[in-house]
């Protein structure tokens, strides 16, 4: 009986080794990252008061490119405003104000109205809009 030796070279490369490793490794990380997260505990904080169910009145200042007021859609005065802001806060002490402010407006308006608002000692919201919209 004669061996030939013969060196031919390979057509397709054997796979089932490097498949076999990449199903153990896979098998080993699902193992331990579910051994991780059943032994993993967190103590979550507890929050410091009772989240509030109450519903308060919303007022909602928008100032104008020209430096209008207006309140909840109505035009309004500085004092006309300040008049109403403190009769809505007389109803709800937990009023909030929205503070509207057209990018085309000059700052000042907008600060008299966060000023007031600092002066009536009232809850006040700044609204912005997306970049881009």
């Amino acid at each position: 009986m004669q061996v030939q030796n013969e060196t031919k070279p390979y057509d397709t490369i054997n796979v089932t080794p490097m498949l076999d490793l990449a199903y153990v490794l896979l098998v080993v990380f699902i193992l331990m990252t579910t051994a991780s997260v059943q032994g993993l505990s967190i103590t979550l904080p507890k929050p410091s008061n009772k989240p509030s169910t109450e519903k308060h009145e919303l007022k909602i200042v928008q100032v104008m490119p020209g430096g209008q007021l207006m309140l909840n859609g109505a035009p309004v005065s500085a004092a006309e405003l300040e008049q109403q802001l403190l009769a809505a806060k007389a109803r709800d002490a937990g009023l909030t104000v929205a503070i509207k402010g057209d990018g085309r407006a000059h700052y000042e308006p907008v600060v008299q109205v966060v000023d007031l608002c600092n002066k009536l000692g009232l809850n006040m919201a700044l609204v912005t809009s997306r970049i881009g919209s």
